[in-house]
């Protein structure tokens, strides 16, 4: 089932247990805009290319539309709206004053130069300049987008609309960057994973963790839960992966990592198939890369009793009914990974403010927003009588819900 499919199945059970008319959740489905624009651009050898780029605005309800720019040779209109839809429900889990949004331009950005990529960038953000906005559309960084990209996005839309350095999050802390940023979706991984294991009566020291990604999140994630007491015993990246028992040295890792581009290699651990990562023996799997990686065909090997969806959608609706009925509690994507969208809303209030804020800062109030916002998902988790994924986009759909009718919906 792709991310669509399987993103709008959740909202609509969702929608039946909380009892919503037909009519609003059609109109809480339906898109706000959806934006096709070709970018056309010289390459460095002269040459003329296209690109076709996405950017979905799938609700405004609750505040300006939010939601990261992916560059990917696999981006599609499909996953874009999917990714848009789940933002939306993330923002409500997390209460944060947005709605979702997300976009995306089908290149591969390992096979152009900077300068290729900053012309792309700034043809696409002249394209989608007027549908964006410090009180519209923010946009943030995705696969195959950084600091950098934003930087060229803040600049390009501010030849437009004056200096602005609120319209984009996940800039360089240079020019209004937050600190903190960088690790705040794996330092979410943490705060939610502590969260889930003290309503189980148990804390992350001598747990065992399997990580299958090692990209931003799933380094920092690693990281942190190391430095807390965790024992990370397995992780992998596209390059390979590595196993060790004893918990592997995430320091070293990190190092060999950026002197190796790769977890291939490594000698503090056994190599073992990054096919077999996730069926590893663990207490906690914490997928952290691409979507769909859990499904039907392995759900029942998986051995872990708790699993993390640090990436998004990582769980096949197929495999997730396997797993309530193995007992495997699973903290969904719309909370877990929901660290960095709420940095990301520190960040803008920055900006607008004016004012910065110390890193220490930045993590004891994500800590705070984590922690609130689990117990509000257990809160509906009892009132609905279900399980961790319906309880997140129950609370997500329902403030998004509350919100539209607020603002004088007519059914």
């Amino acid at each position: 089932m792709n991310a669509l499919a399987a993103t709008s199945r959740n909202f609509r059970r969702a929608t039946k247990l909380l009892g919503l008319d037909s009519k609003l959740e059609k109109s809480l489905l339906i898109p706000f805009r959806e934006i096709k624009v070709e970018c056309t651009i010289h390459k460095d050898d002269g040459t003329l290319t296209s690109f076709v780029g996405f950017r979905v605005q799938h609700d405004n309800a609750r505040g300006p539309m939010k939601g990261g720019i992916r560059y990917h040779p696999e981006v599609d209109p499909d996953e874009v709206n999917a990714l848009a839809q789940l933002m939306t429900w993330k923002t409500g889990v997390a209460n944060l004053p947005y709605g979702g949004a997300k976009g995306g331009i089908g290149c591969d950005p390992g096979e152009m130069s900077k300068s290729e990529l900053e012309r792309l960038t700034r043809v696409f953000t002249q394209k989608i300049h007027d549908l964006i906005g410090v009180h519209t559309d923010v946009p943030a960084p995705d696969m195959g987008t950084n600091s950098q990209t934003m930087a060229w996005i803040l600049d390009e839309y501010s030849k437009f609309h004056g200096y602005s350095p609120a319209v984009v999050t996940g800039k360089p802390v240079d020019l209004g960057g937050s600190l903190g940023r960088e690790s705040a979706t794996g330092r979410g991984v943490l705060f939610a994973t502590q969260a889930l294991l003290e309503d189980q009566g148990k804390s992350i020291a001598n747990q065992r963790f399997v990580i299958q990604g090692f990209g931003n999140v799933g380094s920092w994630a690693a990281q942190l839960i190391s430095q807390a007491g965790g024992k990370i015993v397995a992780i992998s990246d596209v390059t390979g992966a590595v196993k060790n028992s004893n918990g592997l040295d995430i320091p070293s890792l990190i190092k060999h990592v950026q002197e190796h581009r790769g977890i291939k290699g490594f000698d503090g651990g056994d190599s073992i198939d990054p096919k077999s990562l996730l069926t590893e023996d663990c207490d906690v799997l914490i997928p952290a890369a691409l979507g769909g990686v859990i499904n039907r065909e392995n759900a029942n090997e998986i051995r872990a009793k708790y699993i993390i969806e640090a990436a998004n959608h990582p769980t096949d609706p197929e495999a997730d009914e396997i797993l309530f009925k193995k007992g495997v509690l699973i903290l969904p994507d719309i909370y877990a990974n929901a660290g960095g969208v709420t940095v990301s809303y520190f960040e803008w209030v920055q900006n607008i403010q004016g004012f910065m804020w110390e890193e220490e800062k930045v993590n004891a109030v994500l800590k705070s927003y984590m922690t609130k916002s689990f117990k509000d998902l257990k809160q509906m988790c009892g009132s609905q009588a279900c399980d961790l994924r319906m309880g997140a986009f129950t609370l997500g759909v329902n403030r998004v819900a509350r919100a539209t009718i607020l603002r004088g919906w007519e059914a």
